[in-house]
C-alpha cells in the first residue's frame, strides 16, 4: 500500500480511534481500531448505519462466533464508506473545488502529488487523462487494526464450560479482521502470544504470494531489537512475514508504562539501523523453510521489511 503521508494515527484507548478511519482515511492517512470491546463497535455500527441510511441487522449475543461477526461487519462497514468517499474526493478534485483544495494543503510539501495536482489546478488539463492520474495515485490511508495479545480471556458456555482457545477474546479478534474484506495491518502488541501467534496460520490472507505481496499484513510493537528478533522468528517458523516492527517508547505508549532498563529510543533505533539487513536475511531464512514445508508459495525474494518508532509527546 503507497503512504501519502510520512505519519500515522496510532491506536487509542478502546474508542478513540474507532471510527478515525471514516474522517481521514480518503485524504490518505493511516490509522488503527481497536478491536477490543465488540459491543461498543456494534453500537458504533447502529449508529453509521442510521446515520448513512445503510440497511442495519443486529448481531446479538445468541449467535454463533458473535463478536468474531460485529468485528467482520463493522471493518466491513467502514472499509465500503472509505471507498466512497475516495470516490467523493477523485470528483471534488476533478471540479477543483475548496474540498479538494483542503486536500491538497495537508499532503506533505514534497509529496509528488501534491506538486502535480497544484500543477493541474493552474492549468486547463485533460480530463480523461486526470482521471486515470487520480484512480492510481489517490488511494485511501491503511485501516489498521489493534489487538492487544494479552487480552485473550477464555469465553464459557452458557453452562458454564470453557470454550477453546480460539473463542479468546484476542483470537476472535483476529478472525474478525481476517474474515474482513480489509487489506491492512494487524497491529498486536502488548506481549508475544505465542498461542494467538500460532492461531494466524489458520487464515491465507496474511499468508505472502510470488511477488511477496500479503494481504493482511503484521505489525508487531516491540521494545527493542531483541524482541523483535525472537518474535519475527517464531512467526516465521508458522508461515507469517511481520512487515513492521514499531518500537515503541517503554513509558509512553497509550497509557500503560512498560519500565524497561532505561534504554533510550536513539540507541534502539540504531540497534535496528545496523542489524536491519541481518534481520531481514534471518527471518527470510526461517520463513522460507516453513512456507516449503507447508507446501505454500515461497515469495521469490525477500520481502518488504518498515521500521517505525511510537512515543507521545512525554
Amino acid at each position: 500500500m503507497s503512504h501519502i503521508h510520512t505519519f500515522h494515527i496510532p491506536v487509542m484507548g478502546l474508542a478513540f480511534t474507532l471510527d478515525t478511519p471514516l474522517k481521514v482515511a480518503h485524504l490518505g492517512i493511516d490509522s488503527v481500531i481497536s478491536l477490543a470491546d465488540d459491543v461498543l463497535i456494534e453500537r458504533i455500527r447502529k449508529m453509521y448505519c442510521d446515520k448513512l441510511a445503510l440497511a442495519y441487522q443486529e448481531i446479538t449475543e445468541k449467535i454463533e462466533d458473535f463478536r468474531a461477526k460485529r468485528i467482520t461487519a463493522y471493518l466491513n462497514l467502514i472499509n465500503d464508506q472509505v471507498k466512497k468517499n475516495v470516490e467523493e474526493l477523485k470528483k471534488d478534485i476533478l471540479l477543483k473545488n475548496h474540498k479538494a483544495k483542503y486536500y491538497i494543503d495537508l499532503l506533505p510539501d514534497q509529496s509528488f502529488i501534491k506538486k502535480y495536482l497544484l500543477n493541474y489546478f493552474a492549468h486547463v488539463n485533460d480530463g480523461e487523462k486526470i482521471k486515470s492520474w487520480l484512480n492510481q495515485h489517490i488511494v485511501p490511508g491503511s485501516i489498521d487494526v489493534n489487538i492487544m495479545t494479552k487480552v485473550d480471556k477464555t469465553n464459557y458456555t452458557d453452562e458454564g464450560v470453557a470454550l477453546p482457545s480460539e473463542f479468546g477474546d484476542a483470537h476472535l479478534g483476529v478472525k474478525g479482521f481476517a474474515n474482513s474484506t480489509l487489506h491492512a495491518s494487524l497491529v498486536l502488541s502488548a506481549g508475544m502470544n505465542p498461542r494467538l501467534y500460532s492461531y494466524l496460520n489458520t487464515f491465507d490472507d496474511f499468508y505472502p504470494d510470488i511477488k511477496g505481496h500479503i494481504n493482511k499484513k503484521i505489525v508487531l510493537k516491540v521494545s527493542d531489537y531483541r524482541s523483535a528478533l525472537i518474535q519475527g522468528k517464531f512467526l516465521a517458523k508458522k508461515g507469517i512475514w511481520v512487515s513492521e516492527y514499531r518500537i515503541e517508547s517503554g513509558l509512553n505508549c497509550g497509557g500503560h508504562a512498560f519500565a524497561t532498563d532505561g534504554y533510550l529510543m536513539g540507541p534502539i533505533l540504531e540497534e535496528f539501523k545496523q542489524h536491519k539487513s541481518s534481520l531481514i536475511t534471518e527471518v527470510y531464512e526461517v520463513l522460507t523453510r516453513a512456507l516449503q514445508d507447508q507446501n505454500r508459495v515461497v515469495p521469490d525474494s525477500p520481502l518488504a521489511l518498515n521500521i517505525t518508532a511510537q512515543g507521545g509527546v512525554g
